[in-house]
């Protein structure tokens, strides 16, 4: 993309991203291209000038201001774009087809999580019922998340993996249920809804990865348990918590819980103080 020519045709990466945006808008003008790409007034002039030679724009006054011309691309400018694409879409396929599945996966994956991290606004997002792998997942990423950000030690992983394995084993699908959060196909956050006693629900291992956080994800997790409990009967909801979760607290308490206990502890190499939340239906 950075050599002289753009795809092995006779267009710099400059000239294609003015081309692009004569084959997506509607008769725009040179100002409007100008602004939407950062491009100098005077440099854009000499690119469209040059399609203009080639024939590649036609350009037509603007009704009530003839000092404006508005751009659209002739049959062989979008022709010549035509074959862009082409070669854009060739040039991509035989990239992606050097790497194995599961490694186009992992590139897709990262390309969303860019996407996400550097988009400020709300990333659309779904909810899901686990499936198989899921757990793993879920498992892997407390573990990780939660050493790197409060440096808790590998026992927090091991408690949220009999946690995990005890929900696979003695699953009730009819009273318990687990749901991951997934934006562009990848899991970005996961909840989990298990059954205490007839009439309480416990919330547990709510999490919401870094990229997707602020966008409502969370907030939608414990909204779905609280549906789900009330569907199925539960009179209450509890949870255990940590007073150094701060977004997870402010979760529960616009959801409607009630801090109703606290307890110093020692876990995880750490100081903490427990938490215990609840929630009538």
């Amino acid at each position: 993309m950075l050599q002289e020519s753009f795809l092995d045709l006779p267009f710099s990466l400059t000239d294609m991203r003015v081309l692009y945006e004569l084959a997506h808008r509607d008769q725009p003008s040179a100002t409007e291209i100008a602004e939407a790409l950062g491009l100098d007034h005077g440099y854009l002039s000499r690119i469209l000038r040059g399609f203009a030679v080639r024939g590649l724009i036609d350009r037509t006054p603007t009704p009530g201001d003839r000092r404006q011309n508005r751009l659209e691309l002739t049959a062989k400018g979008r022709a010549e774009f035509a074959i862009c694409e082409k070669r854009s879409r060739q040039a991509v396929a035989a990239t992606l087809a050097r790497l194995p599945d599961a490694a186009q996966d992992h590139l897709v994956a990262a390309m969303g999580t860019i996407e996400t991290m550097t988009d400020t606004t709300p990333a659309p997002f779904t909810l899901r019922p686990h499936r198989p792998g899921d757990i793993g997942w879920v498992v892997a990423r407390h573990g990780a998340l939660y050493a790197q950000e409060y440096g808790w030690s590998i026992s927090f992983e091991a408690l949220v993996a009999e946690i995990a394995a005890g929900f696979l084993r003695d699953f009730d699908a009819t009273r318990e249920a687990c749901w991951i959060a997934e934006i562009n196909g990848a899991p970005v956050g996961s909840v989990f809804l298990v059954r205490a006693s007839d009439e309480v629900a416990k919330l547990r291992l709510l999490l919401v990865e870094p990229s997707a956080r602020g966008h409502g994800v969370g907030r939608a997790l414990v909204e779905q348990c609280i549906d789900f409990a009330r569907e199925r009967g539960y009179r209450k909801i509890t949870l255990w918590t940590q007073s150094i979760l701060v977004g997870a607290r402010a979760i529960y308490q616009r959801a409607g819980f009630t801090h109703v206990g606290t307890e110093p502890h020692r876990s995880f190499g750490v100081e903490l103080v427990g938490e215990t939340w609840e929630l009538t239906l």
